[in-house]
């Protein structure tokens, strides 16, 4: 599979052994940064992050930093993106049956290592379930559609 991962400084540590998990799980993984724990701004990097899975530049997107709730909100600023924030396998595993996430929020802070490993591996394991799911992500576009035509308003 090949995926997207991006952090800022406070998911700098995490994002290198995540990518290294994934490596040794024989993913492709392209990290766009952020590369040290010097203090860096995480909404550009996630945006980026989702751009490229958005345009088909990866499969599924990871970003990470202190909590992952502001990572996750950037990424979801990007149209196409549905990014979860995931603190365990069940919320891992949701995320992707339930609502086809494309790109994986995880707070260093918050999950240890071994942990966000398990939630790594179950989310990129873990099918769409489609059915009655494929009608609510429809919805969630649809939003998304309507605000853009908003803007600056």
């Amino acid at each position: 599979m090949r995926l997207v991962i991006g952090s800022d400084h406070a998911g700098y540590a995490l994002k290198g052994a995540v990518a290294r998990h994934l490596e040794e799980g024989g993913h492709q993984v392209e990290d766009i940064g952020t590369y040290s724990e010097a203090p860096v701004d995480y909404p550009p990097i996630c945006a980026d992050v989702a751009r490229r899975v958005v345009r088909g530049g990866g499969d599924l997107g990871i970003v990470i930093g202190g909590s992952g709730q502001g990572e996750a909100i950037a990424a979801n600023k990007v149209h196409g993106t549905r990014a979860a924030l995931c603190h365990d396998e069940y919320t891992s595993r949701l995320a992707r049956r339930h609502n086809d996430a494309n790109v994986l929020s995880l707070g260093a802070r918050v999950v240890a290592t071994e942990l966000a490993f398990d939630i790594v591996d179950v989310f990129l394991a873990t099918p769409f379930d489609g059915g009655r799911h494929v009608a609510r992500i429809e919805e969630l576009a649809a939003i998304e559609a309507e605000e853009s035509g908003r803007a600056g308003r």
